[in-house]
């Protein structure tokens, strides 16, 4: 079947949804992967709830968005990977802020998301750069030709208690690159990076900070290290974090 051509007029809708600036900051707050109430993003946003409501609606109608209601609370994300990725890729587009940080708290705050975040469903940041890395030079990922998992690799992720079959199931790439905005380099998405994320918080080696942030756990620094062939100062965030704007993807 032939694939329908692209409809100028679609593509303008579609961006028309992110051309604002409350309904941006949304979608960038949602690429921690979780739910929202309507509340706490129009709190985020600075904004009325009403006003907030209404942009959700819209997101909700374009697509990008789906909702669930519990009682009295309205619940949102992301509608997907593809969404995700769509708000990822646009926001590496875009130039970021170069205003420092106007207090010790928030240049922390910027060092901790440079450092490690989700990136919707995966690891993103130093950390989800060197998780990357390290697989391609251990040689549990082919980077040859687009990477690709190995059969070392498939021993690893069994060694780690992460199944394979369902990720080759799975309605989406088993391995992509998805480029960090604070890195200037890919870290590993996909169903392989998501599951990894899963996996990590399941064990207890990571745990969620504020908002995206993601923090090694004490026990998980050694865990993850010796899992990566690593020493545990090897996890240890770069002596100069780098400028990362308005925390992006």
């Amino acid at each position: 079947m032939t694939a329908p051509a692209p409809d100028g007029r679609a593509l303008a809708r579609l961006a028309a949804l992110l051309a604002d600036d409350t309904r941006a900051r949304i979608c960038l707050a949602l690429l921690d992967g979780r739910a929202w109430t309507a509340g706490e993003l129009a709190r985020l946003a600075g904004v009325a709830p009403s006003t907030a409501s209404d942009h959700l609606t819209r997101l909700v109608r374009g697509g990008l968005l789906v909702e669930q209601r519990q009682g009295r609370h309205r619940y949102v994300q992301l509608a997907g990977p593809s969404a995700a990725q769509l708000v990822e890729g646009l926001a590496g587009y875009a130039p970021g802020r170069s205003e420092p940080a106007r207090s010790l708290r928030a240049a922390r705050a910027v060092a901790a998301l440079a450092y490690a975040r989700t990136c919707y469903d995966h690891l993103a940041g130093h950390l989800g750069v060197l998780l990357r890395d390290r697989l391609l030079a251990r040689g549990l990922l082919d980077g040859a030709g687009g990477s690709a998992l190995t059969s070392a690799g498939r021993g690893w992720l069994a060694e780690l208690g992460v199944p394979i079959a369902p990720l080759r199931a799975a309605r989406r790439p088993l391995v992509r690159d998805c480029l960090d905005w604070t890195e200037r380099r890919p870290h590993l998405a996909g169903a392989l990076g998501a599951a990894l994320c899963a996996r990590f918080f399941e064990a207890g080696w990571l745990t969620r900070g504020g908002g995206r942030e993601v923090r090694l756990t004490p026990d998980g620094a050694p865990a993850l290290a010796a899992a990566l062939g690593l020493a545990p100062a090897d996890l240890a965030p770069p002596a100069t974090a780098p400028d990362t704007g308005s925390g992006r993807a």
